[in-house]
């Protein structure tokens, strides 16, 4: 097994003009003071949704869902393709669904981060794309984030007459904090029996508290999310609770030890980013179970090259990949 001092695997090339740009050497740390500044400042950088949706012929309805008990609601908003529910009505079957978590570490970010990507998957497959806001650590620590985001899918699958949609076929995807909390979700929806998913979608998931991998100790500086930022995100989630006992699986799905019984999961990273050993882990320990899991390690990629870098060699290939792995997942459950 590598050492903490192995050496860092080198970026695509392709990537090299990007990553400088957006992720300097010099770049400032992120602090627990500067996250207001932080949230505030991403806020400006995510399209509305009209302004995403443009003039595509997509619905868009926004809920409020009562939140978990004693907690404020949940916010879900909802695209659909246009006049589904019309369609539905004259005799058209029920569709498939994605539930998306958006990232942002579990301290920033919010339901717009990934709307772009879900009106491209309502446009090419007729699906119902969900999002939802939910509670940021670490105002709202652990389980305040994952409760929030189960219930919201139970809600959506409570709702798949409503919506148009065939419960027996929703998705739940996320990336990097949005991976980790759509794993942990699975958990949930598993170990209660509340929801039965169709497949798992984790996109560079953040599932390891523990931060001892390999890959964990590389990219300090120069990468879209570093070791520091990791600490700090797990912090902020859990606090004195990091790498103990105390830690729910819900939170780090990296601890489960029964990993049988999941929806089939769709796990990809990028090999130039520190998550990547507990993502392979993560697929290893599914396969080992007898479970379902198909993974894509994109050699070169940082962490988020899609999002940041979507124009590459790269990025298309791990789009289309996704994009095959969705259209045989909701394949199997027409």
């Amino acid at each position: 097994m590598s050492t903490p001092s192995s050496r860092p695997v080198p970026y695509a090339r392709e990537m090299l003009a990007t990553l400088a740009q957006i992720a300097p050497q010099d770049a400032p740390e992120m602090t627990a003071e500067g996250l207001v500044a932080e949230r505030a400042a991403m806020d400006q950088w995510f399209p509305s949704f009209e302004a995403a949706i443009g003039d595509h012929p997509i619905d868009f309805a926004e809920y409020a869902v009562p939140g978990p008990q004693g907690a404020p609601d949940v916010i879900v908003s909802v695209l659909s393709p246009r006049g589904l529910k019309e369609r539905i009505a004259a005799g058209a079957a029920p569709v498939g669904a994605m539930y998306n978590i958006h990232g942002g570490g579990m301290m920033v970010g919010n339901r717009r981060m990934d709307v772009p990507r879900l009106v491209d998957l309502v446009l090419e497959f007729g699906i119902v794309a969900a999002t939802v806001e939910y509670r940021l650590a670490p105002e709202h620590p652990d389980p305040a984030p994952v409760e929030d985001c189960h219930t919201g899918l139970v809600w959506m699958s409570a709702s798949a007459e409503m919506l148009g949609i065939d419960p027996k076929r929703i998705v739940i995807m996320g990336g990097s904090a949005g991976g980790g909390l759509s794993a942990g979700v699975s958990l949930i929806a598993r170990d209660r029996g509340t929801v039965k998913l169709a497949g798992q979608m984790l996109l560079c998931p953040m599932i390891d508290d523990t931060n001892t991998t390999p890959s964990s100790h590389h990219y300090l500086r120069g990468n879209t999310w570093t070791r520091q930022r990791n600490l700090l995100g797990w912090q902020s989630l859990l606090g004195d609770r990091v790498g103990t006992d105390a830690v729910s699986i819900y939170a780090a799905p990296y601890r489960a030890t029964d990993l049988t019984n999941l929806p089939p999961a769709f796990i990809e990273a990028g090999s130039a980013e520190m998550f990547r050993d507990e993502n392979v882990e993560y697929a290893n320990r599914i396969w080992a179970s007898g479970g379902t899991a198909e993974l894509h390690i994109w050699s070169g990629g940082f962490h988020g090259f899609d999002f940041f870098a979507p124009e590459t060699e790269l990025a298309r290939a791990a789009l289309d990949a996704r994009r095959s792995w969705l259209k045989r997942i909701w394949a199997q459950q027409a």
